[in-house]
């Protein structure tokens, strides 16, 4: 029998040389892509399904954030948090925008689009990537029995190493509101968002307990190298990886 360590790595190499492994460990990703979205908003669900194909592609670290700011319309978001509200605002302070929207779709920390346009967010990481704005600095993390590694390299800037925890997968009955009747399906709807440290350019390796993972429909966290401005607001993201922790519970 190989060691716990040993058998865990083996499964986590598995999953990086199959392309289409649904909700997998991503280390090496071409983009950031962060779904403001809300169960209380008519245009979303295109969105959320647009979310969900860039799951699939298993080449994007794709996050799906409920607002709160819908809520009154008569049907309280269940996974919305006044926390996603607060990070979509901060967006908006680092973009330069008035205001918010639903669905927006926040790319690298540095641009947004409508949230159902697949293509063209497709299109503006692979733009960002050949542009120089792309994910820069590679993060290596792996799951070693009761923990997780993550390891930075050398490099230049500064930025906060932001874990964002969410669910694989959730089925929602709405009966109120603008969706009433529709049974919406949601992919990586985070939860919760900690800083856990910071990167100066400087070979770093930190680890994390992963016991709040796996239990509770709680399966995996994006590791987010980001950048913010003066005040907190984020902003570009130049490094990314998707772990799952814990058994991969089926849909």
């Amino acid at each position: 029998m190989l060691p716990l360590a040993k058998r865990v790595g083996i499964l986590l190499a598995g999953l990086l040389t199959c392309g289409t492994a649904l909700a997998g460990d991503v280390l090496a990703p071409k983009g950031v892509v962060e779904l403001f979205t809300s169960q209380g908003c008519a245009s979303c669900p295109p969105a959320d399904a647009a979310l969900k194909k860039l799951v699939m592609q298993g080449d994007v670290v794709a996050l799906s954030y409920h607002v709160d700011y819908w809520n009154y319309l008569g049907w309280a978001d269940t996974l919305s948090s006044k926390e996603n509200t607060e990070r979509q605002y901060g967006y908006a302070h680092s973009l330069g925008r008035s205001g918010v929207y639903t669905p927006q779709a926040i790319i690298n920390g540095r641009e947004h689009v409508k949230g159902a346009d697949l293509a063209a967010i497709n299109g503006r990481m692979d733009q960002l990537k050949t542009g120089g704005m792309g994910l820069s600095v590679p993060i290596a993390a792996e799951v070693k029995g009761d923990e997780m590694e993550i390891s930075l390299p050398p490099g230049q800037g500064q930025a906060d190493i932001v874990v964002a925890y969410f669910t694989k997968r959730e089925m929602v009955d709405v009966v109120r509101g603008e969706n009433s009747g529709r049974q919406m399906e949601y992919w990586h709807s985070v939860y919760d968002v900690q800083t856990v440290g910071m990167w100066d350019g400087k070979a770093l390796k930190i680890t994390l307990p992963v016991r709040t993972m796996g239990q509770s429909k709680k399966d995996g966290c994006a590791i987010l190298l980001q950048t913010s401005r003066p005040g907190g607001a984020p902003s570009a993201i130049i490094g990314a990886a998707i772990v799952m922790a814990g058994p991969k519970r089926e849909p």
